[in-house]
């Protein structure tokens, strides 16, 4: 019987259909060359809304998976997807799609989800071994298990505060010759506190003198103002100002489960005793800042916190640890442009040690009797989009 192995990549919070960049097929066409017996596909999930409810997100993601294997499973003509499927699938994972990629995991080798399970841990007993669809292993790009550095936080709030509290001054002066009111920048003038990394909603073009002036008025009068990280500015949106905080507040529930810990950690253990029982690979490649990343010593912020482990994620200790590969950026001078860069060569230097090394863990994971067993025609060049499968 023919067998496939779909590589399925998964983008993070607030990804899209450009986070992997040209990665999907590099990575397939190298593990094509390396399992030569069976036919490699690549597909990304369609770009998907990062906020709301994350169990509900990986249901999603689950039956849309479901639907993409059983076309596969027809297509191979198999005759018994469940006890001997011929598609086996690698779920890669980018940030937070790595922990949709775990969830999924679990969920469907336990029909439990982290979030909403009671237990404080997933026993070994309750894992089923007769999945569907196959999950031959999770591949984590820079993937927060364990939560978010606080080195993230530390060396780029700096940053993120000067660029809110510019875009707050120039609110300022507008509110207070209407109102007469102390606006949100004049009260905080002198409290440096960092904001909070939270990104902005999409905006639109409008002309100077129509909304941008009102959205300017509402802003400054307390409005719905939300404060983007990554250097972006403070600014409002038309479409969402009825809404309130509810659009933050969906947002933070995504992403909620990283601040979680008791759940952060059921799902490492979790995904540990996938990966020993059943033997579903598991690993994550994170990222960790190089020669561009100097720690300044003048008494600042960023200076307050020095190491030579700037990265992303918190790492794990013990047995979990040899599960992590390190993934250096060497043009990198913070953690979150890393996190961003992973994927594409002229911002990574690292960018082809990280496809070799993700290349190397699939093959490993792949060569089992499951592969050795293909038989069919052998395919060397074979890759789809999202829209295609």
């Amino acid at each position: 019987m023919k067998k496939t192995l779909l590589l399925c990549f998964i983008h993070g919070f607030k990804g899209g259909d450009d986070t992997f960049g040209e990665f999907p097929e590099h990575l397939r066409a190298l593990v094509q060359n390396g399992l030569p017996k069976i036919r490699i596909l690549a597909v990304q999930y369609p770009k998907f809304e990062t906020q709301g409810d994350l169990t509900k997100c990986v249901s999603k993601f689950r039956e849309w998976l479901q639907e993409k294997i059983i076309d596969l499973e027809v297509e191979n003509a198999a005759p018994s997807p469940t006890i001997d499927p011929s598609v086996r699938t690698i779920l890669v994972g980018h940030s937070m799609g790595g922990i949709v990629a775990a969830d999924t995991a679990l969920l469907i080798t336990s029909d439990k989800m982290i979030e909403s399970s009671e237990s404080s841990e997933i026993e070994p007993s309750q894992h089923n071994s007769l999945m569907f669809p196959y999950i031959q292993g999770v591949l984590a790009f820079d993937t927060p298990y364990l939560g978010i550095s606080p080195g993230v936080v530390a060396h780029g709030a700096e940053g993120h505060y000067n660029a809110a509290s510019s875009a707050f001054t120039q609110l300022s002066g507008l509110a207070t010759a209407i109102w007469g009111t102390e606006t949100v920048a004049d009260a905080s003038k002198d409290k440096k506190k960092p904001v909070a990394a939270l990104p902005a909603p999409p905006v639109k073009e409008a002309p100077a003198s129509g909304w941008a002036k009102w959205g300017k008025i509402a802003a400054a009068a307390g409005g719905v103002v939300a404060v983007a990280g990554a250097g972006t500015a403070a600014f409002v949106n038309r479409d969402k100002i009825t809404e309130g905080w509810s659009w933050v507040g969906s947002h933070l529930e995504f992403v909620g489960c990283l601040m979680q810990g008791e759940n952060l950690r059921k799902r490492v253990t979790a995904m540990m005793e996938l990966h020993e029982n059943l033997d579903v690979g598991w690993a994550n490649l994170y990222t960790r800042l190089g020669k561009q990343a100097v720690s300044k010593n003048d008494g600042s912020m960023v200076g307050s916190v020095i190491g030579n482990q700037r990265t992303f994620c918190n790492l794990p200790k013990k047995k979990v640890r040899e599960l992590w590969q390190e993934a250096i950026n060497d043009a990198a001078h913070d953690e979150t442009g890393a996190h961003m860069a992973m994927f594409y060569p002229k911002d990574n230097p690292g960018y082809y040690d990280l496809a070799d090394a993700a290349k190397k863990l699939i093959i490993e994971w792949t060569s089992n009797d499951w592969y050795e067993s293909s038989t069919g025609d052998e395919t060397t060049t074979f890759s789809i989009q999202h829209d295609e499968l």
